[in-house]
């Protein structure tokens, strides 16, 4: 019986590979691959633009979330509940389509930018701030005790030990924000994921151009990944 049901998936298997139409695949992959290519050079234009937005509002986050004012500490984190607390693509809606009525109009690109970085800013913040109190207090005694202000103290002696900490943290954040990129395909930019759409409503082959799709988001992820695993390395080699 079981010899039976393996035979027939067998010829089952080989009949689908008969009734593809092969030359019809090459074709249609011979016409996505530069609109694939463009909407990659666009989604890691834009996670990189993102990424340099998160780092510097994070770092300012991190540091207003262990500074001695309860202020700045609570505007900042009311930031990090705000912005981990709703869903990115909401954010994005609010941007590109809730601003107009507000009288401001964001081009697709940059409310994209704003959104990633915004929502970005806040993760990184978190991640910054607990790298900062992995530190052992009595550093920042010691080098409070030499003259140092705080700020020096930060610059010099506590950061530079944070960072080497937040490396992998900071490592997954910038892979996930580069997945994450596939949600400003919703507000018309031309990204990896909006051109494979734009592609399908032309050729009709959805299985096809999302495989395509899914296979340029893991190379880019899988090269974003060895640079974090590379910079780690070097770290670990520099202490």
């Amino acid at each position: 019986m079981s010899v039976s049901y393996k035979r027939k998936d067998v010829e089952y298997l080989l009949g689908f590979l008969d009734a593809v139409n092969w030359q019809e695949i090459y074709l249609s992959l011979a016409e996505a691959m530069p609109f694939l290519l463009k909407g990659s050079l666009m989604t890691i234009k834009i996670t990189t633009i993102s990424v340099g937005v998160g780092i510097v509002l994070g770092v300012l986050i991190g540091l207003a979330r262990v500074s001695n004012s309860k202020v700045v500490g609570g505007i900042a984190k009311g930031y990090i509940e705000i912005f981990r607390g709703t869903p990115l693509l909401v954010q994005l809606f609010i941007l590109y389509y809730g601003l107009p009525s507000l009288g401001l109009n964001l081009t697709p690109y940059f409310a994209a930018v704003l959104g990633l970085g915004l929502n970005s800013g806040a993760y990184v913040g978190e991640i910054v701030r607990g790298g900062i109190e992995s530190i052992d207090v009595g550093q920042m005694e010691a080098a409070r005790s030499v003259g140092m202000s705080y700020g020096q103290a930060m610059r010099y002696i506590i950061l530079p030990q944070a960072v080497k900490r937040i490396i992998p943290a900071l490592g997954n954040e910038f892979i996930a924000l580069l997945k994450d990129s596939s949600l400003v395909s919703v507000i018309a930019v031309k990204d990896l994921t909006r051109q494979g759409r734009l592609i399908i409503s032309r050729t009709y082959q959805s299985f096809l151009i999302f495989l395509a799709v899914a296979f340029f988001y893991f190379v880019m992820v899988f090269i974003m990944t060895r640079i974090v695993n590379y910079t780690e390395r070097k770290l670990k080699v520099s202490d």
